[in-house]
This record gives C-alpha cells, sequence and structure tokens, in this order.
C-alpha cells in the first residue's frame, strides 16, 4: 500500500501520541501532536479506528520491506537470512510501546482482527526458505514449516495480547529475538 505524506505524518504522530495515551488517545492527541487540525486528520480518515486499521497496515508494509532486504542481502547464510527475515522491524518500530495494546482485542476487535491476519498471513518467503534450507541439509528435514510458523504467530500474538513483556521488563524487540533464537537454535546445549 501506499502512503500519503499526509498519512504518514499522522501514523508516526498515533504512535507518538499512543505512547503517552494508550488505546483511549483522541483524534484531538493526534492531530495537536501532528501539529495540524482535526479537520485534516479526518480528511484522510473516517475514525480513530480508521487511523488504527490503517496504521497496522503501514507498520506490516514497513516489516516487509526489512524482510525483502534481508532476502536481497548479499553473502548470508540461509539460517542468518531466517534470523534477519523473522526478527525484521523497522528501527523506528521499537518507538512503539506495545504494552499498552494489552486491551486491543476488546476495544477495537476490528483492528486486533487485522493484526491477527497480518501475523498469520505473508509467510510464503519465509516457508519458502525454510524448504530451501531443509534440501541444502542446512536446516533438519524433520522440521515441520507449519509448525514453526505456528509458533512464530502465537508468540507474537501473545505479545500484543497480553502485558507479558512490560511485566518481564522486556522490550519487543528483545523478547521477538528471544523468539527466533529458540525456534532457529532450539533450548537445548548443544
Amino acid at each position: 500500500m501506499d502512503f500519503s505524506e499526509a498519512e504518514v505524518k499522522v501514523f508516526q504522530s498515533t504512535i507518538v501520541a499512543f505512547n503517552m495515551y494508550g488505546l483511549k488517545l483522541t483524534v484531538d492527541q493526534i492531530a495537536k501532536t501532528a501539529g495540524i487540525s482535526k479537520k485534516t486528520v479526518y480528511r484522510d480518515f473516517e475514525s480513530k479506528e480508521d487511523v488504527f486499521l490503517k496504521l497496522v497496515d503501514y507498520l506490516w508494509d514497513s516489516i516487509k520491506m526489512e524482510e525483502e532486504d534481508a532476502l536481497s542481502e548479499e553473502g548470508l547464510t540461509i539460517p542468518e537470512r531466517l534470523r534477519k527475515i523473522m526478527s525484521a522491524m523497522p528501527s523506528w518500530y521499537s518507538a512503539i510501546n506495545l504494552s499498552q495494546l494489552s486491551g486491543l482485542r476488546e476495544t477495537y476487535p476490528m483492528v486486533y482482527e487485522k493484526v491477527r491476519n497480518r501475523l498469520e498471513t505473508g509467510w510464503e518467503p519465509t516457508i519458502e526458505l525454510i524448504r530451501q534450507g531443509q534440501s541444502e541439509g542446512v536446516i533438519r528435514k524433520d522440521i515441520d514449516v507449519e509448525i514453526v510458523k505456528m509458533m512464530m504467530d502465537a508468540s507474537l500474538e501473545r505479545f500484543f495480547e497480553e502485558d507479558i513483556l512490560d511485566r518481564n521488563n522486556i522490550r519487543y524487540e528483545e523478547g521477538l529475538q528471544k523468539v527466533v533464537d529458540i525456534l532457529l537454535t532450539g533450548i537445548c546445549e548443544k
């Protein structure tokens, strides 16, 4: 999806306002953070929920661009490429206080469903890379790719549903790295 400069400005301001006010932020707070009027926000978005719905697409599109960069990066082994793809996250993504999302399912069920849908789709490049690694002998052949996908999906969904990371003083990117590490290397000493 392509987004206008005005939409991106609203998205960036929404992230800042979200970190301050959580899911209870208002369009007025978004507009003030962006330095624009509410009317200007409503020119591009129907509602606060519409801002959130489009923000989900913006965030995931940014992640997919990071994944594409990892896929095309020269000199990486398949496991290194998998690690980069599975933990792909734009640098500015760490600015989002994801602990504020714990009530998303109840407050904005459509946004929550969109997040779930985006978590569950777009796995084709990762699955293809795992299968390539299996055929080249660098990924175990007995690994069920669908189980790997399900484990990753469930872990990330859990991050969005509860304040589990916040309670354990773990930043999202750190939690993501730990999940990817466990999925790629296991828990047993070699």
